[in-house]
C-alpha cells in the first residue's frame, strides 16, 4: 500500500463544537435547498393535482424512516453516523460499505442537484433559458464557494448556516402566506381533478418527497461534535422535519394556488418563481429567487460539510481507499476535495428530473439497508419497535417500486444510470476490500 506516513490521516472531531440549535440549523439547511424548490413541479408532474399532499403523506413515511435514525443516533452518536449504523448492524464488510457509499453518493448527487438548483433560480431574473450553459456554470462556482468556506471551520459553518436558515425559512413563509393571501386563499387555478392523478403516480411522487427530507440524515454525521449526542441528535432530527413539514406544505399550497397544474409542470425547475409572477409580480421574482439563493447557498454548504465527513469516517473504518493526491492537510480536507469534484461532474452533465430520480433509487436502497439492518440485529440492543421498522421498509419498498414502474415507462435510462452505479460500487468494493485484507495479513 502508498505510504501516507507524512500526511494527517485523522479525522480531528472536536466534540460538542455545535449546539442544538446549530444541528437543527444544519439539518433544515440540506433538506430546504433543492428539496421544495426544484422539486415541487416534478412531484406536481407525477402526482398531477393532489401534488400538494404529496408532502403530507411522505412526511408520515419520513417519520417512520426517522425512527431507525433517532434510535441508532441515541445509541451511538457518531460523526460516521450512518456508516457507522451500517457497522453496528453489519459489521466492517461489503453490506456496510455498499450501503454507505450508496448513502455517499445519493447526497452528493443532492449537492449536484441544489447546484443547478441555483443556477435554474438565479437566470431568471435575466431572462436565461433554463437550458444555458450558464446554469451548470453557476453551479460549479456555488460548489467551489461551499468548498472554500468548509476549510474554515465548524464555527464559521455553524454561524452561517443559521443566519442563512433564518433568513430563508422567513422568507418562504412569507413568500407561502402572501401568495396564499394574494390569491384569495382560493384554489381555482389547481382544482383537484382526478383525471390527472394515477396511484401508481401519487405513490411514485413520494419518491421525490422522500429526497426532500432526507437532509435529516446528515445530522446523523454529526453526531460525536453535538452537544449531549445522546439526545440532542435525535431532538435535531424531529425538529427538522417538523419544520420542513410545515413549510413544504405551505408551499405547495402556495404555488397550487397561483399556477394552473400545466403551467406548474411547465416550469417545473423554477416552479416558485413562475409562482411568484402572479402574486407579486416582478418584485415577488427577485424576492423569490433571492430566498431560493439563499436556501440552495445555505443547504450546499451543510451538505458538503456533513457529506465529506461521513466519506472520513469512511476512510478511518478502511472500507474505502484513499489517496491524497500529493495534497496537504488532514483526510478531512481531501474528502472535501473528492466530494465538491464529484459533484462538480453531476452538475455539468446531468439535468435536474435526471439527477433527482438517481438520488431517491440511492437513499431508499440505502435506507432499507438501515432498517433491515436494525431490525435484524440492533432491535434489542437499543429497544427498537419491530412493527415500525417493518412498516418503514415497507413504505419504501412501495414507494420505490412505484417509483421504477413510472421510470420504466417514461426514462428508462435512468434505471440504467443506477444499476450501473449500484454494480460499480459493489464490484469497486469487492476488489478493494479483498485486496486489503490479504494486504494485512
Amino acid at each position: 500500500m502508498k505510504d501516507h506516513s507524512k500526511h494527517d490521516r485523522s479525522t480531528k472531531y472536536k466534540e460538542s463544537s455545535m449546539t442544538l440549535v446549530g444541528a437543527v440549523s444544519m439539518g433544515t439547511g440540506v433538506m430546504i435547498g433543492a428539496g421544495i424548490l426544484a422539486l415541487t413541479g416534478q412531484i406536481a408532474e407525477l402526482a398531477g393535482s393532489l401534488f400538494p399532499l404529496v408532502f403530507l403523506v411522505a412526511a408520515v413515511v419520513t417519520a417512520f424512516s426517522a425512527y431507525s435514525y433517532v434510535k441508532m443516533s441515541n445509541a451511538y452518536p457518531s460523526a460516521g453516523g450512518i456508516a457507522m449504523f451500517l457497522e453496528k448492524a453489519y459489521g466492517k464488510g461489503i453490506k456496510t460499505a455498499v450501503g454507505a457509499l450508496l448513502m455517499y453518493f445519493s447526497m452528493v448527487i443532492n449537492e449536484s442537484l441544489v447546484a443547478r438548483t441555483f443556477g435554474t433560480y438565479t437566470t431568471q431574473l435575466f431572462d436565461i433559458d433554463p437550458n444555458s450553459w450558464i446554469v451548470p456554470a453557476l453551479g460549479v462556482g456555488l460548489l467551489i464557494f461551499a468548498f472554500l468556506l468548509n476549510i474554515s471551520g465548524n464555527r464559521i459553518i455553524g454561524l452561517f448556516s443559521l443566519l442563512m436558515a433564518l433568513i430563508k425559512i422567513g422568507g418562504i413563509i412569507v413568500f407561502s402566506l402572501g401568495g396564499l393571501w394574494v390569491a384569495g386563499f382560493s384554489f381555482e387555478n389547481t382544482s383537484v381533478n382526478m383525471t390527472d392523478t394515477s396511484l401508481t403516480g401519487f405513490i411514485a411522487s413520494m419518491a421525490l418527497a422522500i429526497l426532500a427530507y432526507k437532509g435529516f440524515t446528515t445530522i446523523t454525521n454529526s453526531g460525536s461534535e453535538i452537544v449531549n449526542p445522546h439526545k440532542n441528535v435525535g431532538r435535531a432530527i424531529i425538529i427538522s422535519i417538523v419544520i420542513c413539514v410545515v413549510i413544504y406544505f405551505l408551499v405547495a399550497m402556495a404555488v397550487a394556488a397561483n399556477l394552473t397544474l400545466p403551467e406548474i409542470i411547465h416550469a417545473k425547475d423554477y416552479a416558485l418563481a413562475q409562482a411568484a409572477r402572479p402574486a407579486f409580480g416582478n418584485y415577488g421574482l427577485w424576492f423569490t429567487v433571492a430566498i431560493a439563493i439563499v436556501a440552495t447557498i445555505s443547504g450546499l454548504i451543510a451538505s458538503v460539510y456533513a457529506v465529506s465527513r461521513m466519506l472520513a469516517m469512511l476512510t478511518e473504518m478502511k472500507l474505502v481507499p484513499h489517496s491524497h493526491f500529493g495534497m496537504p492537510g488532514d483526510i478531512q480536507k481531501h474528502t472535501l476535495v473528492y466530494t465538491v469534484v464529484i459533484a462538480i461532474c453531476l452538475t455539468i452533465f446531468f439535468d435536474l428530473s435526471r439527477i433527482a430520480s438517481l438520488g431517491a433509487i440511492f437513499y431508499i436502497i440505502m435506507d432499507i439497508a438501515v432498517h433491515w439492518g436494525v431490525f435484524r440485529y440492533l432491535r434489542k440492543e437499543i429497544h427498537a419497535n419491530a412493527f415500525i421498522l417493518i412498516s418503514a421498509i415497507i413504505f419504501d419498498v412501495i414507494v420505490l417500486g412505484a417509483f421504477l414502474m413510472i421510470k420504466a415507462s417514461t426514462d428508462i435510462m435512468i434505471i440504467y444510470a443506477a444499476l450501473i452505479g449500484i454494480l460499480f460500487i459493489l464490484i469497486g468494493e469487492s476488489i478493494f476490500l479483498k485486496k486489503y485484507r490479504t494486504e494485512e495479513l
